[in-house]
């Protein structure tokens, strides 16, 4: 990637303008043990340097992630805190008509979780929570409404994948966390790529260059027209419209 020095300081200052012209002083987001966060924790650490807070958020999650999450937090010398949500994730299943038939409905919940949680410490500190959505994921609707997408801003919503990889690089986070193969956590062994069925680099080509095998062309152009509600606001009734 051209300019990647270039890129880092105009999203810091992107980053720094946003938060003050909502009259806030910082910025809290979800520290995943991923890729995506860590880029986003580094990007707020130089734009905040003091006001940056990063939450761990577990819900039967693999302890990898909170590992990778700590080694993030310590590397960056950021704030933190922890907020163990399984035991509330676990008080909200029980009152549900789950009966596993939908295994993705459940997952979600763990986001919402998240999002709810952010928000808490965003509205205690003054600060506005950064979502760390890159462009692969939002173009074929890899993400949660009102989950991962319930945030102020989206600093690497415009970067593909392997754009996010070499600003990693680039900020000098650990390689365990670059190198790992991404997931959302959703449940055991899960992988975004397994569960999308094909590769980022594959999705990164076509979001670039709109070349791909003509098969997976089919899949990422239907999931992207599927998945479009959730990049807009909510449908709105308008009369001057419908009357």
């Amino acid at each position: 990637m051209n300019n990647i020095e270039k890129l880092c300081e105009s999203l810091t200052k992107w980053i720094k303008e946003r938060v003050e012209e909502a009259g806030c002083k910082g910025v809290v987001l979800g520290i995943s043990g991923g890729i995506d966060s860590a880029v986003v924790a580094g990007l707020a650490k130089k734009a905040f340097p003091n006001d940056t807070l990063g939450i761990l958020m577990p819900c039967h999650s693999n302890s990898i992630d909170e590992e990778h999450g700590r080694l993030l937090i310590e590397n960056l010398n950021i704030k933190h805190e922890k907020v163990d949500l399984s035991k509330s994730f676990d008080a909200l299943i029980e009152q549900l008509d789950n009966d596993g038939s939908n295994r993705l409905a459940v997952a979600n919940i763990k986001p919402r979780l998240r999002m709810t949680t952010l928000y808490y410490y965003a509205q205690k500190n003054g600060y506005l929570v950064a979502g760390t959505g890159n462009k692969s994921e939002i173009t074929v609707g890899y993400f949660t409404k009102y989950g991962d997408s319930g945030v102020d801003i989206l600093p690497i919503c415009d970067l593909v994948k392997h754009e996010v990889r070499e600003l990693a690089r680039y900020l000098k986070l650990p390689k365990e966390i670059i190198d790992k193969a991404p997931t959302a956590g959703l449940w055991e062994n899960q992988t975004d790529e397994d569960e999308m069925g094909f590769s980022y680099k594959i999705l990164d080509n076509y979001i670039l260059t709109g070349e791909a095998p003509e098969d997976i062309k089919n899949k990422i152009e239907k999931m992207n027209k599927k998945s479009e509600h959730k990049r807009k606001f909510a449908a709105r009734y308008l009369k001057n419209e419908n009357l």
